[in-house]
C-alpha cells in the first residue's frame, strides 16, 4: 500500500496569525465607531477576554454578548463594518512572515485550515485575506432571511471541539487524519492542547506563557512571527 504524501496544516488565528485577538478587537471596533457604550462594553469585553485567557470561557455567553451590538444593526450596516474592520484595525496588523507561512504550506501542496473560536462573521473576511479556503470557526444560528443570532450552531470550534470540528470537515470530504503524511498545528494558546496533540508537528506560535512551559517539556517547536 502507498503512504499516504499529503501533509494536513492547522492554523489558529488569534495571536499565531494575528498579533491581536481578532474577537475582542472587533468589539473594541464596535466602540470606537458608536455602537457600543465605551465603559460597559469595554469592562465586559476585557472581562471575557480575560476568562479566555484563563480558560474559563463561557462561549455561549460572550457568544451573546460579543455579537450583540452588530446584530442590531441592519445586515447591510454590519457588513459595510466589518470590511472597514478588516481595512483599518486587521489589514495593517498582518505581517509578511506570517503571511509567508501560510504560503510555505500552500505551496508544497498541504491542505491548510484555519481553525479558530472566533465566530463566522468576524473571521470569515480575515481567512480570505490569507487566501485560506477552508475555516472552521464558531458557527452562528440565522434567522430565514440571512440574520446572524446570537446562539452557537452546532460544536463550537473551542477547546475539544476543535477537534472534533476538524474530524467531521475531513469526514465531509472522504477523508480522515490517517489519510495524511503529517499533521502541523499552530497556536498560541494552551486551550487549543487538544488540537496540538493530535498532530504531528506541533507547533508553539507566539506562545503564552503556559503554552512555552508545555512546548518546551514535551520538545515541541516555538515559533515566534511577532515581536
Amino acid at each position: 500500500m502507498t503512504a499516504p504524501s499529503r501533509h494536513l496544516c492547522l492554523f489558529d488565528l488569534d495571536h499565531t496569525l494575528i498579533p491581536i485577538d481578532s474577537d475582542h478587537a472587533f468589539g473594541s471596533f464596535m466602540v470606537e465607531i458608536g455602537w457600543a457604550d465605551a465603559d460597559e462594553f469595554r469592562r465586559r469585553n476585557d472581562a471575557f477576554y480575560a476568562d479566555y485567557q484563563a480558560g474559563t470561557l463561557d462561549l455561549d455567553a460572550y457568544i451573546d454578548f460579543a455579537t450583540s451590538v452588530w446584530r442590531q444593526r441592519p445586515l447591510a450596516e454590519a457588513l459595510a463594518a466589518r470590511e472597514r474592520f478588516l481595512a483599518e484595525v486587521l489589514r495593517p496588523r498582518v505581517t509578511p512572515q506570517a503571511l509567508e507561512l501560510v504560503r510555505h504550506h500552500q505551496r508544497r501542496g498541504d491542505l491548510v485550515a484555519i481553525v479558530t473560536a472566533t465566530n463566522e462573521f468576524v473571521t470569515t473576511p480575515i481567512a480570505a485575506e490569507f487566501g485560506v479556503d477552508h475555516l472552521l470557526a464558531v458557527q452562528l444560528e440565522r434567522e430565514a432571511d440571512g440574520r446572524w443570532l446570537g446562539r452557537v450552531r452546532g460544536t463550537p470550534t473551542f477547546r475539544e471541539g476543535k477537534v472534533e470540528r476538524v474530524h467531521d470537515w475531513l469526514a465531509g470530504q472522504g477523508a480522515s487524519l490517517a489519510d495524511f503524511s503529517g499533521v502541523s498545528v499552530y497556536s498560541d494558546s494552551p486551550n487549543d492542547l487538544p488540537l496540538l496533540e493530535i498532530a504531528t508537528d506541533p507547533v508553539a506560535t507566539n506562545p503564552s506563557p503556559a503554552l512555552e512551559a508545555t512546548a518546551t517539556q514535551r520538545g515541541w517547536r516555538i515559533l515566534r512571527l511577532f515581536p
